[in-house]
């Protein structure tokens, strides 16, 4: 047996430290004796060699060695005549020795030089495989009709290539186009006949319609033989979340931890919602289990830092939420939160550049608007957060929650605060129990002392729905009118549902103390009544990072 052979059969026994060791070897030698190796088998194990160290992660000298493979194999073609040795069949293909240096490349995050060596393959000879990895690549980069291109070449060979349908389902192909796509080559496939319900879904997430979204998933979901399916798990609480709905986006995302707790898809936003509900020790153990099961994931370091963030650790948040964007550029969720923490360590202008890229990435994500609005607000530039906050309304349609983003930038200035009250109405006649636009709505009628009215409504509120901050406000507004026994038993309430809850104590011990001097020196500032509140997230004005 040669050594060519030795060299093959370590390949074969996936032996790459071994490869590495013999085929450097064996490439001096021929290096001092050309007539040692026919060219053919020079150039087969410069590729063996070259596999072999992007194996062991030495992937700048596997890049390397592919390339001196490829110059070799172009010299051979033009020295005709000569013997070559092994047979074209024997050799590894150039187009496979191409996907192997796109491999190389894409470790090493060299995106356009990934992309060129692709390219560098002639459109015919593009497999399904080259077309995803052009197709993620072109995506990545921003190249959305190059991106589409692909993603339909995948399909066209491999109808029910899922991943391609929802790249192109994301880049705003029609749901209808993507049908097409994937029906032409399934239609005697049995068992198939979710696939409609699937793209039907996926369509309406994407194209924001998210109640349409979730009536559909749950369609699918309820169907015997996709019941407990993770990935719609996923997508359902997905769509969950990206409606402002917390509590069912809880729900979903949790169950599809506990049925696949090895899972990374989705648990972003089910930190994000840990964290959104103060769940610290569910979000500590989520956290570390994600890290047990990768660290080249942006998921996990994502929730390294919601925890982080969540316990004050805002430095190290920002570490982690960078470790996030540099394994995934165009992640949103990784964007988003190192945003929020900047901002909570006043790095408004750096939170800013965050926020802007997430809103050029995903413009229909009501988080990429609030930031901004926060951002400009912070740095006094209300203009600027007024026209943001109006394109929230004219981008995602005007839902409760939008609604509220714009008037709590219009209730900053009093000659717009009647336009804000309308606004926030307007939320609440379409969710009456929207507690954000609850708070904003009782800070103007407390400014305007219009207490009865905040009692009014916050009574009302407290019948639907009893959590620590609506009892705490009732009990303020209740003091301001000297109903102090009334007052006191609200505040009890908050008191029984959070013990910590500094403003509850402060309200309590100023009825029982001082109950005259209420009305003069206890101002009620919704902003400040939230850090320490259990039972229902904070509002938006009162969490930096925060997502409704």
């Amino acid at each position: 047996m040669s050594l060519f052979e030795q060299i093959k059969l370590l390949n074969s026994q996936e032996l790459h430290s071994n490869v590495n060791v013999l085929a450097s070897l064996v490439l001096t030698m021929s290096d001092q004796s050309p007539e040692m190796l026919l060219p053919t088998m020079k150039y087969q194990i410069l590729v063996y060699y070259g596999e072999s160290l992007y194996h062991t992660k030495n992937y700048r000298k596997a890049e390397s060695v592919l390339r001196k493979s490829l110059q070799l194999k172009k010299s051979m073609s033009k020295a005709k005549g000569k013997s070559q040795g092994l047979s074209p069949v024997e050799m590894t293909p150039e187009i496979d020795v191409k996907y192997q240096i796109y491999l190389c490349h894409f470790q090493l995050n060299q995106f356009n030089e990934a992309i060129s060596i692709l390219e560098s393959i002639p459109g015919r000879q593009r497999t399904a495989r080259i077309n995803m990895a052009l197709a993620k690549l072109y995506y990545q980069n921003g190249m959305e009709r190059s991106a589409i291109t692909s993603y339909k070449e995948v399909l066209k060979e491999c109808p029910l290539a899922m991943q391609a349908a929802l790249g192109l389902l994301a880049l705003g192909v029609k749901g209808a186009e993507v049908a097409s796509l994937m029906q032409n080559g399934t239609t005697t496939i049995p068992n198939i006949e979710w696939l409609p319900s699937w793209i039907k879904a996926f369509a309406h997430l994407h194209a924001r319609e998210h109640q349409n979204s979730v009536a559909t998933f749950k369609q699918l979901e309820n169907k015997s033989l996709l019941r407990d399916c993770v990935d719609i798990l996923v997508a359902l609480g997905n769509a969950y979340y990206c409606s402002g709905d917390f509590t069912n986006a809880l729900m979903a995302l949790e169950k599809a931890h506990t049925l696949d707790p090895l899972g990374l898809r989705g648990m972003d936003l089910f930190a994000a919602v840990l964290a959104r509900e103060k769940k610290l020790k569910e979000l500590e153990n989520l956290s570390s289990q994600l890290m047990s099961v990768s660290d080249v994931a942006p998921e996990p370091w994502i929730a390294m830092a919601y925890f982080c963030h969540a316990t004050k650790k805002g430095t190290r948040g920002v570490y982690f939420a960078q470790k996030a964007c540099l394994i995934s550029p165009r992640n949103i969720e990784a964007l988003l939160l190192k945003g929020f923490i900047l901002m909570e360590l006043k790095r408004v202008q750096d939170a800013l550049v965050h926020f802007k890229e997430a809103y050029k990435i995903a413009p229909y994500r009501f988080e990429a608007h609030k930031g901004l609005v926060d951002g400009y607000m912070a740095l006094g530039r209300n203009r600027e957060a007024i026209v943001y906050a109006s394109n929230c309304c004219k981008q995602l349609g005007q839902t409760p929650r939008a609604l509220c983003l714009y008037a709590s930038v219009l209730a900053k200035d009093t000659l717009s605060v009647e336009k804000a009250k309308t606004l926030l109405e307007k939320a609440l006649k379409q969710d009456p129990i929207y507690l954000d636009a609850v708070y904003q709505i009782v800070e103007i009628y407390e400014q305007e002392r219009q207490y009865q009215k905040g009692i009014e409504l916050l009574k009302k509120q407290a019948e639907l729905q009893s959590t620590c901050r609506l009892h705490q406000l009732l009990g303020d507004f209740l003091s301001k009118i000297n109903e102090h026994e009334k007052a006191l038993h609200h505040f009890s309430i908050a008191l029984n549902m959070d013990p910590t809850n500094p403003r509850a104590l402060e309200g309590a011990q100023r009825v029982e103390q001082h109950p005259e001097s209420l009305e003069g020196s206890y101002d009620v500032e919704v902003e400040d009544i939230g850090d320490s509140e259990t039972g229902v997230s904070p509002t938006t004005s009162q969490l930096n990072v925060s997502f409704h």
